[in-house]
């Protein structure tokens, strides 16, 4: 599992999916959310401005990641 370290209270979905290194562009991960090829805590997750707080697991691509706050 490999963390994505958030300096805010919240990351939206599509932003993570960035932040992680999964999509390079924002559509990539538009339609990786819409064709719920991403689990957000175990539930494919849909909404790809879902926010995100620190302890939040989403998977992709066979990946998982987990929020956590800056330190």
């Amino acid at each position: 599992m490999t963390d994505v370290k958030i300096r805010d209270q919240y990351i939206k979905l599509e932003q993570a999916l960035k932040l992680c290194g999964e999509f390079s562009q924002g559509s990539d991960a538009k339609y990786a959310v819409k064709d719920g090829k991403v689990l957000v805590n175990g539930t494919a997750e849909l909404q790809r401005g879902k926010k995100l707080v620190p302890g939040d697991i989403f998977t992709v691509n066979g990946h998982d990641y987990r929020i956590t706050g800056a330190s």
